[in-house]
């Protein structure tokens, strides 16, 4: 089944083709910065399975991860939306941030990442209230 997704703004495009191989909470500090939440999901793919439109509107910020491995944590440039990441251990793995699927309603996360990170609040109590949307 193919997916579709983006930036924000729309600057940016891409459709996955097929399954991912995992789906997992990432609570390490640079997810949760570069985010702005309390941790990041993300789907994997082969970069086979992964085509872009329009990529010359991203950017590209680089960090070292507690491995001591590059992460390439990309980016629209114009609208500031994180897109996936791509990390030096995994080449041909493409890390698409699920919040830039156009619906993300399919994912279900097998695994979380950097636990020891973790903030209470990454756990959503079931006894509080919840609303559909916001009022207006």
């Amino acid at each position: 089944m193919d997916r579709d997704g983006g930036c924000l703004c729309g600057a940016t495009r891409y459709k996955v083709s097929g399954d991912p191989l995992r789906v997992l909470y990432c609570h390490c500090d640079d997810c949760k910065k570069q985010t702005g939440s309390p941790y990041s999901i993300v789907a994997s793919f082969e970069k086979e399975q992964v085509t872009f439109r329009n990529i010359e509107r991203l950017k590209t910020h680089e960090t070292v991860g507690d491995s001591g491995n590059q992460v390439k944590r990309i980016f629209c440039g114009q609208c500031g939306s994180p897109v996936y990441s791509k990390v030096k251990a995994l080449k041909d793995v493409i890390l698409i941030k699920a919040g830039s699927f156009d619906d993300m309603s399919w994912l279900s996360p097998s695994a979380e990442l950097y636990t020891k990170d973790k903030v209470r609040c990454a756990t959503i109590d079931s006894s509080i209230d919840s609303f559909i949307a916001a009022r207006k």
